[in-house]
Formats: structure tokens, sequence, C-alpha cells
């Protein structure tokens, strides 16, 4: 099965690369003036000021969120190569044990290259930050289909 999962994260890295780069182009034109003097509507700078924050942010948590949708398709695919999810669904469950007692002491820049997420643990907005869907709706995601050849 192909997902194509390198171009859709290579889309999706350009998109928030692009939207990273407007908020960066922005700044420059309050720095520099890139509005009229003359202009006595107001407002224009803080709009400016929360564009310049809120867009890279934003890009990132649609990065993030194809991500997770992209973990989701690849358990799938997994699951229609083999024929079953069963021996995904307990290879999940033993990472998932393992995460939990033996904890990582990793980079969030590689979080994306583990199968189960590594820092997870112990954070309120882990899974809206997160490379990876939490592996409880993963397995249930597994437990609930239905494979076909």
């Amino acid at each position: 099965m192909r997902n194509y999962d390198i171009l859709t994260a290579s889309v999706a890295a350009t998109i928030a690369g692009a939207i990273t780069h407007l908020a960066f182009m922005g700044r420059f034109a309050m720095i520099f003036g890139g509005g009229s003097r003359d202009d006595d509507r107001g407002g224009g700078g803080l709009s400016a000021l929360l564009m310049l924050f809120l867009a890279p942010l934003a890009a990132t948590f649609v990065q993030l969120a194809i991500s997770r949708q992209r973990e989701f398709a690849a358990d799938a695919s997994a699951a229609q190569i083999v024929g079953h999810p069963f021996g995904l669904i307990r290879a999940l469950e033993k990472l998932g044990a393992y995460n939990k007692r033996i904890p990582m002491e990793t980079d969030p820049s590689t979080s994306s290259l583990y199968i189960v997420a590594p820092l997870s643990a112990g954070s309120i907005f882990a899974s809206a930050f997160s490379t990876h869907p939490p592996l409880e709706k993963r397995i249930a995601a597994l437990q609930n289909m239905v494979v076909t050849r």
C-alpha cells in the first residue's frame, strides 16, 4: 500500500514554512513601515503582532495534526498487509507498557521518529503538541477495524 507519507509530510512542512515565512515578512513590514502612516483606522499594529505569533503556531498545529492522522493511516495499512490487526495491537500495548515503565530521555525534535510518543507523560496539552496520537486511540481504531483482502 502506498500512503505517500513522505510527500504528505513534505507538503505539510512546506505550507507550515510558507506561513511562518509570511509572518516573518510581516515582522519586517512592521519594523520598516510596511503600512501607511496616514491610516486612522488603528488596530493594524495589533493585528500584525497577532499574526506574527499566531500564524507560526497555527502552522505547527496543522503540521502536527497531519502527522497524527498519518499514524492512523500507517496502522491501517500495516493491518491490511498482514491481514489482521491483532499483532500490531499487541505490539503497541507492549511498547506503551515499556514507555511507561522506562522513561525515555529524548530531544523533542526527534520525537516523530519513535513508534510511541516518547514525551507524552505528564502533560495536559500532550495530544495537541504530539506527533503521535495517543496509544489508546490507535489501539481502539485497530480494534474497530475490519480487514478485507
